[in-house]
């Protein structure tokens, strides 16, 4: 996640004519297709709570755009000040989910301009944390997917990496403040892609402590075990690409290192994705 302004490199870039060329990374893809199976046998995470399933894009998000502008103009005179810097981060995430689409599969499909704003929101969201010393758990919750959904936009391995990390510090903020199973498997969920095994099961035990009965840590041991898999499956992708990455170097070879090239997602999948000109 970025320092700071002159820090931050914005990962979808506007101003250059890729913007049906950005290759997806796994994590958000589980979020929908194993995440919500997940959430939805343990109980209560709604996907659309989070990215707004209207059809409704340009004007839906004026008002936060506008309300973005306006709180901007406050930090200038006073730019430490956390509940600026909360209200600026919520207002830029609303602003993306208000320019989120459904396609007629009922599939959603993420804009430029939404993916941009998430971006905008990544900034602010990190210059709030060195603001204050006690994190909102509410505006953590609205991060955490934030920060996932960038890493599915992100066009090289560590640039993913470092937008999952983010995403993992996020949910633990909510975790700790607000305890449950939805909380901490989320936690597991999101820290197994990070390939910190150790802390994925902590969490993941965590988790368990709270299940109403057998019924649901078995749930829980079912739906996890899965991403697991998967997790394993995407580092091993991850880093059979930074070692060809590696041996390329200098040779005219091409790519950055760990750039994800089409057709590397291990599994396989090309649902979602941009919509737009």
């Amino acid at each position: 996640m970025a320092k700071g302004k002159d820090e931050h490199r914005m990962l979808f870039d506007l101003r250059g004519g890729r913007r049906g060329q950005v290759v997806k990374v796994v994590y958000a893809l589980l979020a929908v297709l194993m995440g919500l199976s997940l959430f939805l046998v343990i109980g209560g995470f709604n996907l659309a709570e989070l990215f707004n399933s209207g059809t409704s894009t340009g004007d839906a998000a004026k008002p936060y755009e506008e309300q973005a502008e306006r709180l901007e103009v406050k930090l200038k005179k006073d730019p430490d000040n956390p509940d600026l810097l909360l209200s600026l981060t919520r207002a830029q995430v609303n602003a993306g989910n208000a320019q989120v689409t459904v396609e007629a599969s009922g599939q959603q499909a993420f804009t430029p301009e939404a993916i941009q704003a998430y971006e905008e929101a990544d900034q602010t969201w990190s210059e709030y944390l060195k603001a204050t010393d006690e994190p909102n758990a509410g505006l953590a919750l609205l991060m955490s997917p934030t920060l996932l959904k960038l890493g599915e936009f992100s066009r090289t391995y560590p640039e993913a990496d470092t937008n999952v990390k983010a995403a993992v510090e996020a949910q633990r903020i909510v975790a700790e403040e607000r305890p449950s199973i939805n909380a901490f498997t989320t936690l597991a969920y999101y820290t197994y892609f990070t390939g910190d095994f150790a802390a994925a099961e902590k969490a993941e035990k965590e988790a368990k402590k709270l299940a109403g009965g057998k019924s649901e840590v078995e749930a829980i041991d079912k739906q996890l075990a899965e991403i697991e898999k998967n997790a394993r499956r995407y580092i091993a992708a991850k880093e059979k690409a930074e070692k060809e990455a590696k041996a390329a170097g200098g040779s005219g070879g091409g790519g950055q290192p760990g750039t994800i090239q089409p057709g590397e997602n291990p599994f396989g999948a090309g649902g979602g994705g941009l919509s737009g000109p």
